[in-house]
This record gives structure tokens, sequence and C-alpha cells, in this order.
């Protein structure tokens, strides 16, 4: 009896190994016919928005978006899914949650309907609440993106800037999935030529795998910044590198080796 008690607890480690979240996202309010929506982000419970009056600042109602199911077994704040970006279209408000969702009220009837916008083969509803750079437009529009993968949200920041080719002029790299396996990656678009580099999403790349699906954050390292932090030695590193990692865990610098882009592990 005593031995099974330690088997069902250890079997429960990882997952309070991995127990704890990065802060909920900071999300900008929007504005519609003198109403300011926000979304609080202090529940991680439940998501929702409230109605603010503009010119007196007073709240105005609350209103209950979606909720999180919590496993009891399970550490609880790793489970919680907040909104992400809220944005006002033709009487309704849109909103995105991390797992990029989108809910759609109705500002009048303050009716719920949703749907999983990440499924969507064209850019839509989820796209264009974000700021898309032209190199990324193009890349979707000429092909060289839409054909196998589509853009992620998962994410926030979706694309980060940088100079990964080590050029001098500024690349793009953008969250992206496979349609084909759903599976999650980066595909790094050459500013200068508008080429398109996919690592995961299909294509493994060292320790990453070819699904990034682990990754919860990720940020620029400059050239000079990478190089003086890394754990270890690098090769020369001629380019800004991608900090990829998971929170409490692993991380990674996926950077432009002069021939391809390589990945050099941090830690476990």
């Amino acid at each position: 009896m005593r031995l099974t008690v330690v088997l069902s607890a250890m079997a429960f480690l990882p997952y309070f190994a991995l127990a704890k979240r990065s802060a909920p996202p900071r999300v900008e309010p929007a504005i519609h016919d003198s109403i300011r929506y926000v979304a609080p982000n202090d529940d991680g419970r439940r998501a929702y928005i409230e109605a603010w009056d503009v010119q007196t600042n007073k709240k105005l109602w609350e209103l209950t978006v979606f909720t999180n199911h919590i496993e009891p077994r399970l550490e609880e704040d790793v489970q919680w899914v907040f909104i992400n970006k809220l944005n006002v279209r033709d009487g309704t408000l849109l909103v995105i949650s991390e797992r990029g969702n989108t809910y759609q009220i109705d500002l009048k009837t303050k009716a719920i309907t949703q749907s999983d916008t990440t499924k969507s083969a064209t850019p839509d509803a989820t796209a264009q609440l974000h700021d898309i750079p032209e190199v990324i437009d193009r890349a979707i529009t000429n092909g060289l993106l839409a054909k196998d993968y589509e853009l992620s949200f998962r994410v926030n920041p979706f694309y980060l800037r940088g100079d990964f080719i080590g050029d001098g002029k500024a690349d793009i790299a953008v969250l992206v999935k496979q349609r084909s396996t759903g599976k999650l990656g980066i595909a790094i678009i050459n500013g200068a030529t508008d080429k398109v580099t996919v690592v995961g999403a299909g294509n493994a790349i060292g320790n990453g795998g070819d699904d990034f699906e682990w990754m919860d954050s990720w940020q620029v390292r400059s050239k000079g910044r990478a190089s003086q932090e890394v754990e270890g030695r690098v090769p020369h590193l001629r380019s800004d590198a991608l900090l990829v990692g998971k929170s409490e865990a692993a991380s990674a610098l996926i950077y432009w080796n002069g021939k391809r882009y390589v990945w050099f592990q941090q830690g476990d």
C-alpha cells in the first residue's frame, strides 16, 4: 500500500517540477464609442472583460468570456489561460486567448460566440488583430509560407526582428504551424531576399526536435550579448541569435553559422 502511494506521487513529479507559468500578458484596452474595454487578467480560473465609461471612468459592466477547467491533481497556475489581445470591429469585440482561440462578443447583446481561428487556412480574425509586417505578408501571399504553414499566435510576441544572417539587414522570425501535422516552429525570413527557412514545424534542429510545442518564451540575443551570456564555448557568432526556452527548464540559442541555422543547448 505504501509503495503504491509513493509510486503515485512520483508519477506527478514532472508536473510539479514545471509548475510555474510566466506572468499573464498585459493587454492593451480597446476603445469604442467612448467605452474602454479592458482585460484585467487577474483571475486564473476565468478570463473576463470589463467595460468602462471613458469620460466618467465608471465601470459599466463585466462579462466572463471563458473559464479554465482546473484539474485538482495538478498545479493550478500552469493550467491558467488568459486573454492575449482585444480589438473592436463593426460593433463586435474580438477577444484572443493565449491559445489562439477567438471569442466574438456582440456589444449590444453581450452574446459570445467562439471560433478556433488557429485552424484557418487563410489570414483571418486572429491575424487581423496583429500588426503583420510587410515581409511576413509577402511570404504568405507568394506562397512561401501559405502552402505548408500558417502563422501561430500562441506566444507573445509572435514575431521578432533581428539581423539573423549578419548582413546588416533586418530579418524577421515568426512563429508558424505546419498544416499537415500541427507541429510548431519558427520561420526565419531573410530581409534581403525574402527566402524562408523553417526550424521546427516538421524540420528537426538539435535538441529542439521538429516540434516546438514545448516553447513558451523567446527573444532576440544581439551578437555581442549572446557571446557573453551563453554557457560554454560557442563558435563565432556572426549575427544576432534567437534565445528560445521553456519556463523553469532549458533554453537554447538558434543562430546562423554562415551556412545554416544551428542549435546550441543551454542547460538540460
